[in-house]
């Protein structure tokens, strides 16, 4: 909460002020902000063998694509909201709050109908590991902060665990340190009785089902 990405320095890498951003020093110190943006570059320039991603004129990468368009239109702004007016905002709008938590449970619900026969987001057959799941892994990785339950969603939650358990994608989430705001970071503070963890989370809880209550939210997804 140190607003290190408002300083000159970082908005001469990127504008908006904002994360993600980085600095490709093979590349005379080319900047590139915005996850989509990153994601592509590093795709297209260091990815030749479409490991993470898949050939320009495949179907598949148009698939790819639609579902990082989805999260970067959609979940993300959504998620992020959903956390502002819960977590940060003075004021706690309960109209605000179930609209931005249950769009996020919508469109997890898409998300697992996504999912439902597949163990990656896109690619032939059952999928494989790409960009597409990078999107979206970060958003799906802290959904207790913002009162919703995997649990809730199935086949989430299987992809999450299988991301998660691969060991690129835990060094990356070990940097520069392990979140305290995973979802299993959370679980794993309200299950050994970490008081203001606990005190915190069932306030979130308790938001949630009053907005859900006072505007008769009912989940629906699509």
């Amino acid at each position: 909460m140190k607003n290190t990405q408002k300083e000159p320095w970082f908005t001469a890498i990127n504008p908006n002020g904002r994360i993600p951003a980085i600095v490709d020093h093979d590349r005379n110190d080319f900047a590139v902000f915005e996850g989509i943006s990153i994601l592509g570059y590093l795709t297209r320039l260091y990815d030749p063998d479409h490991k993470f991603s898949f050939p320009v004129d495949s179907d598949d990468y148009t698939v790819a694509e639609e579902w990082i368009g989805w999260q970067h239109g959609g979940l993300g702004p959504m998620q992020g909201q959903a956390n502002h007016f819960l977590r940060f905002a003075k004021d706690k709008i309960l109209y605000s709050i179930q609209r931005y938590v249950g769009e996020s449970e919508r469109l997890y619900g898409i998300l697992d109908k996504r999912l439902e026969s597949r163990e990656y987001v896109a690619g032939q057959g059952k999928g494989k590991y790409s960009i597409a799941d990078m999107s979206i892994l970060g958003w799906a990785n802290v959904t207790t902060m913002v009162g919703i339950d995997l649990d809730m969603f199935p086949n989430v939650q299987a992809w999450l665990d299988r991301c998660l358990a691969r060991p690129a994608v835990k060094k990356g989430f070990a940097v520069p340190s392990e979140s305290p705001m995973s979802n299993a970071a959370l679980k794993h503070a309200i299950e050994t009785e970490d008081a203001e963890a606990k005190k915190k989370h069932e306030e979130t809880l308790a938001l949630v089902d009053e907005s859900k209550e006072k505007y008769c939210y009912k989940y629906s997804s699509p």
